[in-house]
């Protein structure tokens, strides 16, 4: 056990969470990827599954979400993704808008909001979380879709962009900058409810992976949302502001935090897809004959493998170790968030291009799913904070220093 208290032991609810979400992902999700990633469209026929069975629901995301080890969500996504990538995101994006509302949202807004996100069964529902913008990616601070009062009412304008399942969605969640003055303090957070006026879908991307999963911009053209839809409240974000203006530290800013609880999630979906990878070449080395033997005997080839065995695992117990500190309350001191979204990004793409390798011109074609995986892979090094930040906030956690 490490000074955190972290002990990498799966409880018997949790490994019957991992057990029946594999059986999901090997069943019905790996089957329809190839069809899916080939259509770039949203696969409604694997999300109503999902919602059948009840892992696309607000009660699964609930429940593993405040599961005690808080090890639920994240031996979930590594099932889920190592069937295949673009499905799980499109299975799993409502999450990101969830976890945003739960971030910043009061207890009344949670309830009203989070189940139209889901919907039910027989009406499945989507949300999407806005932030990023076309100048303001990883730099949050930038943002300048903006958010003015009006009466009792708030009227958003802005661009937003690289929103999973922007445009599509029922509900949005939505960043804004309420003082531009105050940079990335000085921002806020919506709910644009199902319908609202003014908000439809720009651009949708046309992506080098993950395409299963619908990205595209947001256009917010005098959004009028009524003042319940601002997240927390606008006592609290009164009081925020002043604090802001008077010099003194006034908590993180909602975005910020959303991608701060996520990273571990995102991790993991980075490890499932680098699992997937690892075992589709190990298979294959064992079948595959060359110069009368397999060519899994071979040391080149033997050696790769056993690395790429090992930086899965390295992964999956960074990210374990993160997403147990998160549900207990530890404090990312050396920024274990970042850490293990770093880690498991940067090992996704390393080892599906030894997949690929390990095949040969085979892993180069369509005819076998590592070329995919490869593919999905390479967005865990970009989205919710590229490895160069992820690398900028352990830099300043370990020197204590302003890293620029």
């Amino acid at each position: 056990m490490s000074e955190t208290g972290f002990c990498p032991e799966l409880s018997e609810d949790v490994r019957e969470v991992r057990d029946w979400v594999h059986r999901f992902a090997r069943s019905v999700v790996r089957p329809a990827g190839a069809e899916w990633d080939e259509r770039e469209e949203t696969p409604w026929p694997v999300i109503q599954e999902a919602a059948k069975i009840g892992l696309y629901s607000l009660d699964f995301f609930a429940q593993q979400w405040f599961e005690p080890s808080g090890l639920g969500l994240t031996v979930a996504f590594e099932e889920l993704f190592w069937g295949d990538a673009g499905i799980g995101l499109s299975i799993v994006g409502t999450g990101l808008a969830a976890a945003a509302l739960s971030a910043s949202g009061t207890p009344e807004q949670m309830g009203e909001w989070l189940p139209q996100m889901f919907g039910t069964p027989d009406d499945v529902r989507l949300g999407a979380f806005c932030a990023s913008e076309p100048d303001a990616g990883s730099d949050v601070g930038a943002i300048r879709t903006r958010a003015v009062r009006s009466g009792d009412d708030w009227i958003l304008n802005g661009v937003k962009t690289w929103a999973t399942n922007g445009g599509i969605a029922d509900v949005h969640v939505v960043v804004a900058s309420v003082d531009p003055s105050l940079g990335a303090r000085g921002q806020a957070s919506f709910v644009v409810p199902p319908g609202t006026p003014g908000l439809s879908m720009g651009q949708k991307f046309r992506k080098h992976g993950i395409r299963a999963s619908h990205t595209a911009e947001v256009i917010l053209d005098n959004v009028r949302v009524p003042a319940a839809c601002l997240l927390g409240g606008a006592e609290k974000l009164d009081a925020r502001l002043e604090r802001v203006r008077s010099g003194e530290r006034a908590g993180e800013q909602g975005a910020m935090r959303t991608f701060e609880t996520t990273r571990p999630s995102v991790a993991a979906m980075a490890v499932g897809i680098a699992r997937a990878g690892y075992e589709y070449a190990r298979d294959y080395a064992r079948e595959r004959e060359q110069f009368g033997r397999k060519i899994g005997e071979n040391q080149a080839v033997a050696f790769l493998l056993a690395d790429m065995a090992t930086r899965v695992d390295i992964a999956r117990l960074m990210t374990w170790r993160a997403a147990w500190m998160a549900r207990n309350n530890r404090a990312f001191d050396q920024a274990e968030g970042s850490m293990c979204k770093l880690v498991a990004g940067e090992t996704a793409v390393w080892v599906t291009e030894q997949a690929i390798q390990i095949l040969g011109g085979a892993g180069y074609t369509r005819e076998h799913p590592v070329e995919r995986f490869h593919r999905d892979a390479k967005i865990y090094t970009i989205f919710e904070g590229t490895s160069e930040i992820q690398r900028l906030i352990i830099g300043r956690a370990v020197t204590g220093l302003p890293v620029r």
